[in-house]
């Protein structure tokens, strides 16, 4: 299989794992920030926004609805491929999502939320967060090479 092929099957692999290890997490509660990370990757588009609900003892002590709060996603760049690539994430307005961007090279993101957003990354592993404030379609693209890297779905 070429490595394009491999490349596209990752995401998949991501978001098995994520989904079955997800599981086990939510019996420890001191997990909390591990079960955040690995949300996103394992269905973005609603298991941030009901995770936390689900945990009363964790909603009282109020540090851990800080944490809950934040949607953490893997970014990779390698060479011209960016994974995921135009992925949908959804979030609430004033959520943070917290970027772990792992790049072969250095380069910058746009954010089109209002105000517009740069996020400049250097080759290695970085993080960076994003928050938009007013609900709708936010792309987070790359102009070298021209690619929407992700959709954020603001509500």
């Amino acid at each position: 299989m070429s490595g394009r092929g491999l490349a596209r099957l990752v995401p998949l692999v991501l978001v098995l794992a994520g989904s079955l290890s997800a599981c086990g997490d939510d019996a420890d509660p001191s997990t909390g920030s591990t079960a955040a990370s690995e949300s996103p990757s394992s269905s973005p588009s609603s298991s941030p926004s009901s995770s936390p609900s689900s945990s009363g003892p964790e909603d009282e002590s109020g540090s851990d609805d800080a944490a809950d709060d934040t949607v953490t996603l893997e970014l990779t760049r390698e060479g011209d491929t960016f994974t995921p690539n135009g992925e949908r994430v959804e979030l609430a307005v004033g959520q943070t999502l917290v970027l772990q961007v792992t790049a072969d090279e250095a380069g910058e993101l746009h954010v089109h939320s209002t105000p517009e957003q740069d996020l400049a990354y250097d080759a290695g592993t970085s993080e960076h967060e994003i928050t938009v404030d007013r609900p709708g379609v936010v792309e987070v693209e790359s102009h070298d090479p021209d690619s929407i890297v992700l959709q954020l779905e603001v509500r």
